[in-house]
């Protein structure tokens, strides 16, 4: 009974449910709105808390670690523009699927609705951005809410929960018995509905398996190769899930994100099957909701995914699996494969075409910095395991077309496009496994965005490397300006501070690389500082992407409007 029990401060028990959920590491901008939780974890130790410079930087860092292991990434932040600044996080673990715990102060009870200072309403505000929205102001409902909270962060599709916690309650005492751990629930696949995807998977000329979103482990990953090798279908990803599949796999076929090849797009429209595995079959992945009709695809689609609510939601599946990523490949490793696939040469074609985008453009003058090389460098020097995290700019298209993935190497990227993410996910990656090669590529724009949490890392004595993009300009938005309204260049241009020395003002390592040759030397130097690095490759402007420049585009729009 809970009157048998010890009176504990609202704090202590948040913090005990923290370590009754076996939280390991959590982030925070401290704020006066939740000091007992700051105070109590004092008195936790087994909990790393890594103190960052903004709560954007922190909430990234959060969502980076929930997707890195699988595990919610806990953030802490206060109310008001705490709260604000962290909803960038927030909305990136909704659309990425990332578990998440959110914990806000927020003002005492007797303020509610007062717009004391810093107010405001987080079920409201955080509404269309994460799962669930609550806040505690019974200290004794802490176990109980914050149980929930876990359940809800992993259960079905993941995705970040918020809980309010009003500071005077924080300062209650209260005996309740804290509970956990949480214990995710997962969707399995029926019996009767694997049967079928088998006969339709029988039945196809030209299948093609789209795996992608959140929920996967590493046996899932293991798994879904495996049943992609066993039956020889070829398989692609969703954007910025490259990682699910090892790309080195001769069934491995490439990615559907913003500079997907044009022949995999081909292939899918080509396609008379379609299994689309974790993926939503989001904007970007549908490249533009173009690869299948609505709401007939038009061919059959076999869905697979967490959440009941997605299955129909804008594409209708001949048929609609509810799953968990776990246990649905798991089930489909014990079918019996396909005998004699009529599409071996199909994958073969597929596969090929794949390869040769390995091989970088040749543009008609070659660049001093050439990119491709280095990223061809780059694929043959990364360990398996090294985890590459990526910010939002056309500059990922570097990385994803020319590095291959595999686990237990990782691929973290906002599917948000959200910028800002690069450093702090590089931060949160190297955390989590000090021992690994973590490497963050960023565009300028990007960079300077949350560059600050290069002194969380300086601070926590860990070394990711970040490899900054210097074209000058934010590269996406000026693309688009030069396709729509060539020549006429406004509000993208950027000016920039010296990279290599602001990185070393924070005690880390800094280079500047201006040519190919340099970069090998440079990045080898990075990995043997062990110190937070950042390389700036003085990009020229003109390779505004991996496939064509910006003057080529000025031409194409020019011709276009005559």
């Amino acid at each position: 009974m809970a009157t048998n029990l010890p009176l504990q401060s609202g704090g202590q028990l948040v913090v005990g449910a923290l370590r009754a959920h076996g939280v390991e590491m959590a982030f925070s901008v401290a704020g006066e709105s939740y000091l007992e939780v700051l105070d109590a974890l004092y008195d936790a130790p087994e909990i790393h808390l890594v103190t960052c410079r903004q709560e954007g930087g922190a909430a990234f860092m959060a969502e980076a670690y929930g997707k890195l292991t699988g595990k919610p990434g806990v953030l802490l932040v206060t109310r008001g523009p705490g709260a604000c600044n962290a909803s960038i996080g927030v909305h990136t673990a909704f659309q990425d699927s990332t578990p998440m715990i959110v914990l806000v102060g927020q003002v005492a009870r007797h303020q509610i609705d007062r717009e004391a200072f810093q107010e405001v309403d987080f079920r409201k505000m955080y509404a269309p951005l994460a799962k669930w929205v609550t806040q505690i102001d019974i200290a004794e409902r802490i176990p109980e809410l914050m149980n929930q909270a876990f359940q809800v962060a992993t259960s079905g599709r993941p995705g970040p929960v918020v809980v309010a916690l009003p500071e005077d309650m924080l300062r209650d005492q209260a005996a309740a018995a804290v509970i956990g751990p949480y214990r995710a629930v997962r969707a399995h696949p029926g019996a009767a509905d694997l049967a079928e995807m088998r006969r339709l998977l029988a039945a196809a000329e030209r299948p093609i398996m789209l795996v992608g979103g959140g929920g996967w482990s590493d046996a899932a990953c293991a798994h879904i190769a495996g049943f992609a090798m066993a039956n020889d279908i070829p398989v692609c990803c969703s954007f910025r899930r490259q990682d699910i599949v090892d790309n080195r796999l001769a069934c491995f076929v490439g990615d559907l994100g913003t500079g997907a090849a044009p022949s995999l797009v081909a292939r899918i429209k080509a396609a008379d099957l379609v299994l689309a595995v974790g993926a939503r079959i989001g904007e970007i992945t549908s490249q533009g909701y173009t690869l299948l009709g609505i709401p007939d695809p038009g061919k059959t689609l076999v869905h697979v995914h967490a959440a009941a609510e997605e299955l129909g939601r804008v594409f209708r599946p001949t048929v609609a699996i509810q799953s968990g990523m776990p246990e649905f490949a798991a089930a489909v490793t014990a079918l019996e494969p396909i005998a004699n696939p009529r599409w071996r040469t199909w994958r073969a074609e597929a596969r090929a075409e794949y390869e040769k985008g390995l091989d970088p453009t040749r543009f008609t003058e070659a660049p001093v910095l050439d990119l491709g090389q280095i990223m061809t460098w780059l694929r043959e020097r990364l360990p398996d395991d090294a985890i590459v995290t990526s910010d939002a700019g056309n500059f990922s298209g570097w990385p994803n077309r020319f590095l291959q993935y595999r686990r237990p190497g990782r691929q973290l990227g906002p599917t948000s496009g959200a910028m800002g993410y690069g450093v702090p996910a590089a931060v949160a990656a190297k955390l989590a496994y000090p021992g690994r090669i973590v490497v963050g590529f960023c565009g300028d724009g990007g960079f300077m965005m949350t560059g600050q949490e290069l002194a969380t890392a300086v601070g926590e004595g860990i070394g990711p490397i970040i490899l900054l993009f210097n074209n000058a300009m934010y590269g996406t938005i000026r693309m688009h300006q030069e396709r729509r309204f060539p020549g006429r260049v406004v509000g993208t241009s950027l000016k920039n501070p010296d990279f290599a020395a602001l990185i070393r003002a924070y005690g880390g390592f800094g280079a500047v690389v201006a040519r190919t040759k340099e970069f090998a030397p440079a990045f080898e130097e990075a990995v043997a500082s062990g110190r937070p690095a950042v390389i700036e490759l003085r990009m020229d402007p003109e390779m505004i992407t991996t496939r064509t420049t910006l003057s080529a585009l000025r031409r194409q729009a020019e011709t276009a409007k005559g």
